[in-house]
């Protein structure tokens, strides 16, 4: 059954549409007269008035046509594009930022945002150099900087730099022991995955520039996980008692160094002192000297009594050897200056500070001691 036939009248196709198809002739004849009135040709339907419309027609058509084939060439480069123009489907050039144009179905262009930051995660489980093995994730953030190599040098970019990555982070991991990758090597570990990851990509000519690579986790596996985490906390406790002996030695150096420049400083002292006293001594002596050259005698019986001064004032007892006796005779100092002392109402100048006697009280004391010693002698 033919589609006309579909209904009552044949006006309906099969799918219940209306099927009102016009004349072919009477199409092209509207179309003559409508391009007719625009152009301000005659819109007679006759075939003698439409061969000049159609001349007025086609220059004006020409027009259009070349207007909508420019507009089609042009287009805008956005600031952080480029676009790679292939002409018959050979590389031609690289646009830069702005308005362009190029012939449409002679240029092709492909346009690439060549600072767009890119995230690719590995997680690998790595045999370290120690033989031990490392779950290690990371993160690798790239841009394209080069769309010509990106475009039509490598044929899947994005499966070179998965495959690239993962080799890389093995061979670097590879060859650090366990201890390194879970504490303290890990930031040199990214810096040798970035650089050994860039050879690898430049080698492929992928045009990718890889802008920095991070290791987001490092942990061992879950069977020897507790074991690890006791060897951290040790490393922490470590460090903890580090800066307290630290903060420690802070406190008592300066102190120390403060000790050790005031006992430079009371030797530097005692030392001044003690070459003044020298120099005192000698200069006294010289002084003696001239004064005993002077007067002989009377200096010898002034260093006597002085001498005998010094010692009385520092001892509180005498032994004496008596001549041409077997017994030697003991003189308690102190209890008989006490007793004269008490005895005599006479000025006694006594130091407080020393407990020594004065002159007068040892001369005193002195003819006592010889008064004795004189008696002695005669009941002998």
């Amino acid at each position: 059954m033919s589609w006309n036939d579909n209904g009552k009248n044949g006006s309906r196709d099969p799918w219940g549409n209306k099927n009102d198809a016009p004349d072919i002739d009477e199409a092209i004849k509207k179309f003559k007269s409508l391009i007719g009135s625009f152009v301000g040709g005659s819109g007679g339907g006759d075939s003698s008035g439409s061969s000049p419309s159609f001349k007025k027609i086609l220059p004006t058509a020409l027009v259009i046509l070349i207007v909508l084939y420019s507009a089609l060439g042009i287009y805008t480069v956005d600031a952080q594009e480029e676009a790679v123009i292939l002409r018959f489907g050979k590389y031609s050039t690289t646009k830069g930022p702005g308005i362009h144009w190029n012939p449409p179905f002679i240029d092709n262009r492909f346009i690439v945002n060549t600072e767009k930051l890119f995230t690719h995660t590995t997680n690998s489980s790595i045999l370290t150099k120690d033989e031990n093995i490392v779950n290690v994730e990371t993160a690798v953030q790239y841009k394209r900087s080069n769309p010509v190599f990106y475009l039509l040098e490598a044929a899947s970019p994005e499966d070179s730099i998965a495959q690239a990555s993962e080799s890389a982070l093995r061979h670097v991991v590879g060859s650090n022991s366990m201890d390194n990758v879970l504490t303290t090597g890990r930031e040199q570990i990214a810096i040798d995955v970035r650089k050994r990851l860039q050879e690898r990509l430049n080698a492929y000519f992928t045009g990718i520039e890889v802008v920095t690579v991070s290791i987001r986790e490092s942990r061992p596996p879950e069977a020897v996980r507790e074991a690890f985490d006791d060897v951290v906390k040790a490393r922490e406790d470590e460090v903890t008692l580090r800066n307290e002996a630290e903060t420690y030695a802070n406190e008592v150096v300066p102190i120390a160094r403060g000790a050790a420049k005031r006992a430079i400083q009371d030797a530097e002292g005692y030392k001044a002192k003690v070459i003044a006293e020298a120099e005192g001594e000698a200069t006294r002596f010289d002084q003696l000297l001239k004064e005993y050259s002077k007067a002989p005698d009377v200096t010898r019986k002034r260093l006597y009594i002085d001498a005998v001064q010094s010692v009385m004032s520092n001892s509180t007892k005498v032994m004496i050897d008596v001549k041409d006796g077997n017994n030697i005779m003991m003189l308690p100092l102190d209890q008989v200056a006490a007793a004269s002392i008490a005895r005599s109402n006479q000025n006694t100048e006594v130091e407080t500070d020393s407990g020594a006697i004065s002159g007068t009280a040892i001369q005193n004391l002195t003819d006592q001691v010889i008064e004795e010693i004189r008696k002695r002698q005669e009941r002998r």
